[in-house]
C-alpha cells in the first residue's frame, strides 16, 4: 500500500514537472518570437504575440512598435535573451527574461504570460529594479 502511493506520489510530481517544461517552453517561444520579429522591423508579426488587451491599448501595430522602441529599446533590439523562472504571482503567470542590450547593459523584466484558449500572449512587461552594486 504505502509503496503504491509513492509511486503515485511520484508520478504525479513527473507529471507536474512535465506539463510545467512544456508550459516554459512555449511561454520562452513566444517571447522569443516577439523578440525576433522585432529584430526583423516586423512590428506585425510582434503585434501577434500581445494579449488582446495589449492589441486594443495600442490598436496598430505601428503604434505598439514605436512604444516598444522607446519605452524596451532591450526588447526591440537585444544582444542576448536568457530566460529565468516561470512564476507565478498575484494569479499572473511571469516569466523572468534577463536581457543584454546592445551596449552591454544588463535589464531584468517579467512577462506577463496569458493563456488565451490555449495560445499563450503576452499581457504586459515589467522592468525589474537590480540593486546598485557599485560602491
Amino acid at each position: 500500500m504505502i509503496r503504491t502511493l509513492v509511486l503515485a506520489a511520484a508520478l504525479a510530481v513527473a507529471t507536474l514537472a512535465t506539463a510545467q517544461d512544456s508550459r516554459g517552453g512555449d511561454i520562452e517561444a513566444v517571447i522569443s518570437g516577439q523578440m525576433e520579429a522585432f529584430r526583423n522591423d516586423d512590428v506585425a508579426t510582434a503585434f501577434g504575440f500581445a494579449a488582446p488587451m495589449i492589441q486594443n491599448m495600442f490598436r496598430t501595430p505601428e503604434n505598439f512598435g514605436l512604444m516598444v522602441e522607446r519605452g524596451y529599446p532591450m526588447v526591440w533590439r537585444p544582444a542576448e535573451v536568457t530566460f529565468g523562472d516561470l512564476f507565478e504571482e498575484g494569479g499572473i503567470l511571469w516569466q523572468r527574461v534577463i536581457v543584454r542590450d546592445a551596449a552591454g547593459a544588463v535589464h531584468v523584466l517579467d512577462y506577463d504570460m496569458r493563456d488565451m484558449g490555449g495560445a499563450w500572449r503576452i499581457g504586459g512587461v515589467r522592468v525589474v529594479a537590480q540593486p546598485d552594486l557599485s560602491a
